[in-house]
């Protein structure tokens, strides 16, 4: 890339980059790319496609799109994720936010149409904060307890809750539910219990795709030998940590929802039918305590 091309060039030659790098609608990514570097909507940068760029935003442009040609996902570059229209900060610490798990926001105001209850509501496995923040912001009277084993990702929650202004109503905390004692400073019981936990197969991850496999956190990916360790001890404290009447509502992998289904049921919950993400797949399972 010339110091003095064009912002059409440098979207050229970007594009040209991701390609080779065998990466697929690049001349999307490479717009994102280049409006991060040059800091200009992306309408702007069509309007001044035919002007010379300064200098330091096509080094800036080589250094963002060789971490994308790496298959450093875009959310990592770009340093956010929209879930439910909202805006999450993610990095390396945490699984980026996808829309298959805006399921189980879903999932949940239909289980619990009352925007105004002042639910309990518990998040195991909180990543970026994506699922608990984003009900925290849809019940203005609840309060919500996020746990993860990762300080790193405690931080990156943190950041989001304070953005989205629910911090006075999220306690998060660091615990390991792999570990003894997890659940006893939790303060239960609560009104809902939400998760997305690892769920991928032990010997699958290193398949998946290189931006997953390679970047995103494993301890958020690595679900066991069948994928379903995670479920089997949030299954297991589940009728400590929820109300009587009040709801499990978690987040799985393909394939995955009659066992999940199956291990609440073993543990004195009434599974309800799983909820469908807009794949067509039985992405979560809502079960009554």
């Amino acid at each position: 890339m010339a110091e003095n091309a064009s912002y059409d060039a440098l979207l050229r030659d970007t594009a040209v980059a991701l390609t080779a790098a065998g990466i697929d609608n690049v001349r999307f990514e490479a717009r994102l790319l280049l409006s991060r570097a040059a800091g200009l909507t992306i309408e702007q940068l069509i309007a001044r496609g035919p002007d010379a760029a300064p200098a330091a935003v096509a080094t800036l442009l080589r250094e963002l799109t060789a971490r994308r040609v790496r298959r450093e996902p875009m959310a990592y570059i770009l340093g956010e994720r929209e879930f439910w229209g909202l805006p999450f900060t993610v990095s390396p610490a945490v699984l980026i936010p996808r829309p298959d798990s805006e399921t189980v926001i879903e999932t949940v105001l239909d289980l619990l149409p009352d925007r105004s209850r002042k639910l309990r509501i518990l998040d195991l496995g909180l990543g970026s904060g994506c699922l608990l923040l984003t009900l925290l912001r849809e019940y203005p009277q609840a309060t919500g307890v996020g746990i993860d084993a990762s300080e790193a990702a405690l931080a990156v929650a943190r950041a989001n809750a304070e953005t989205l202004g629910v911090a006075s109503r999220a306690r998060l905390r660091a615990a390991d539910w792999r570990q003894e004692g997890w659940t006893s400073s939790l303060e239960g019981p609560f009104d809902l219990l939400v998760s997305n936990p690892p769920y991928i197969e032990s010997a699958a991850v290193e398949g998946l795709m290189p931006e997953v496999s390679a970047h995103e956190p494993r301890l958020a990916l690595d679900g066991g030998a069948d994928g379903l360790a995670a479920y089997r001890i949030i299954a297991a404290a589940a009728p400590r940590l929820v109300t009587a009447g009040g709801w499990a509502v978690v987040e799985g992998g393909e394939g995955q929802a009659a066992d999940i289904a199956a291990l609440f049921a073993a543990a004195g919950f009434s599974p309800r039918s799983p909820r469908q993400d807009l794949g067509g797949v039985d992405r979560v399972v809502p079960a009554q305590h």
